[in-house]
């Protein structure tokens, strides 16, 4: 049985995970170390329903008692400081979504990995069935990919990263910029578009709603035909999470590198830039190293307090 250590239980990702891991017999969440938002009375009843067998002091200590580390705070900004803690154990670590906010946490966490660091990440919308099965059509017969076309929801970055994550498994190259085309607000409600090129001449267009759940939706246009899919939610877990066991049991890892899960970070960073130059084109190459970012903390009091009220 993998033992996970997870590191703040802030989002709904520790509960899900938690019950699809109880119902096989691979791994548990076993301890954990919280100094996030939420109450004692949450954290007390989350050891007890999932049986947790220790709540630790810190994030060394963590690391010392358990298999893995499940970073899965909500403040990204935090992702790269923790994770460090438990990797100087020498245990590997999976980093929630969004991996990290900021061009330099990417080029640090590049950094870790590239001196031997294990960090598994990120969006379970790029192992989902529905893309897997998408890309294990023989080419002949689905025909190249010419544009890729995604919608998600929420807000702008913490749940649009999921189908940024997707348009870049399913474009298997390099972008080269982002550029914003435009804004559409009804109601209260905000939507808005992104246009990213990849060096290997596909393109690919992204929505994201902002204040409304929106469904992970995909359109693919190939050079035979158009191919156009629903993500299903119920089993998005899963398919990351087996991958996670099957790292964990075997050594085969068939999770993304890293770098393919910053890479995922720069499309938006530069889709960020482009917005606030009103909507000029932003090679990824050109992000400065001094940008802020998406802002971590602002996000966790914004998410804290709606998770209060």
């Amino acid at each position: 049985m993998i033992k996970i250590g997870i590191i703040n239980i802030d989002t709904s990702h520790p509960i899900t995970f938690a019950e699809y891991l109880k119902k096989g017999k691979r791994a548990r969440y076993t301890a954990i170390y919280n100094d996030g938002f939420r109450s004692e009375a949450e954290v007390e009843g989350f050891i007890s329903k999932y049986g947790l067998e220790r709540r630790c002091s810190s994030i060394e200590e963590l690391a010392d008692c358990v298999d893995i580390g499940f970073v899965q705070g909500c403040n990204w900004d935090r992702h790269l400081s923790q994770a460090k803690l438990f990797l100087a154990g020498g245990k590997p670590v999976f980093i929630d979504k969004p991996i990290v906010g900021s061009l330099s946490d990417c080029l640090k966490l590049e950094e870790l990995v590239a001196g031997g660091a294990v960090v598994l990440g990120s969006s379970s919308v790029r192992y989902a069935n529905e893309i897997t099965e998408f890309m294990s059509i023989p080419e002949e017969e689905r025909g190249k990919v010419l544009n890729i076309y995604g919608t998600a929801g929420v807000d702008e970055f913490n749940y649009a990263i999921h189908i940024v994550e997707a348009i870049d498994a399913l474009a298997g190259a390099d972008a080269l910029s982002t550029r914003f085309i435009g804004r559409g607000r009804l109601d209260g409600k905000v939507c808005e578009t992104f246009f990213v090129t990849f060096d290997n001449g596909i393109t690919a267009a992204y929505n994201t709603c902002h204040g409304l759940w929106q469904p992970f939706e995909v359109v693919v246009m190939t050079t035979k035909t158009v191919h156009q899919f629903g993500i299903d939610n119920k089993k998005l877990y899963g398919a990351l999470l087996d991958r996670i066991c099957d790292y964990m049991e075997t050594g085969a890892n068939r999770l993304a590198p890293v770098s393919r899960l910053t890479h995922a970070v720069k499309i938006m960073l530069a889709g960020r830039l482009s917005r606030e130059n009103g909507g000029r084109e932003v090679l990824l190459r050109n992000i400065p190293e001094n940008d802020p970012g998406f802002d971590g903390d602002k996000f966790e009091r914004e998410y804290a307090a709606a998770a209060q009220t």
